[in-house]
């Protein structure tokens, strides 16, 4: 049986925290499908088609012949749908620290209920990612800080272009 995993989040924008993950996902993996939420509600800093190409551009320069392993798609709703609607049988999860694993086993126990057949899986940040979340980069970014130890280098190129132009 083919191992696809489903790693879903909003990559708003791509962290060097979210690669991580992504590395250790692709050891275990056939396949990685990294599912963006969209949601009506919120207004992202970068659209999909960006963080989808922000993506692709990460895997490329951060893990030479994987590209073809991965997968970027969009999704609305239950992740456990569109985990399904990919053909995963494992959820994809990172974990900064001991709150994370609390929410996130929360979040396991109902996905497992729901969608028995689809294991979650969870990869602890490595020590020098854990401080990493993407909300903090946008807001440090939005501020005119230097992010540049937290995002791979095109996405700090992204989000200068996205400071010029507001």
């Amino acid at each position: 049986m083919k191992r696809i995993s489903y790693y879903p989040g909003s990559f708003d924008p791509l962290t060097n925290g979210h690669v991580d993950v992504l590395r250790q996902a692709l050891a275990l993996s056939d396949e990685v499908v990294i599912g963006i939420g969209v949601q009506a509600s919120k207004t992202p800093m970068f659209t999909f088609e960006e963080r989808a190409e922000l993506i692709v551009g990460a895997i490329e320069a951060a893990e030479s012949g994987t590209r073809e392993r991965v997968r970027v798609e969009n999704f609305e709703g239950l992740v456990i749908h569109a985990a399904r609607a990919a053909g995963a049988n494992m959820l994809v999860r990172g974990l900064r620290d001991g709150t994370d694993l609390d929410y996130e086993m929360q979040m396991a126990g109902m996905n497992g209920v729901m969608a028995p057949d689809i294991k979650t899986v969870f990869f602890p940040a490595s020590p020098q990612f854990r401080a990493i979340t993407a909300t903090l980069v946008r807001q440090v970014a939005q501020m005119g800080g230097d992010v540049a130890p937290f995002v791979p280098e095109a996405v700090l190129e992204a989000l200068k272009k996205k400071a010029k132009e507001r």
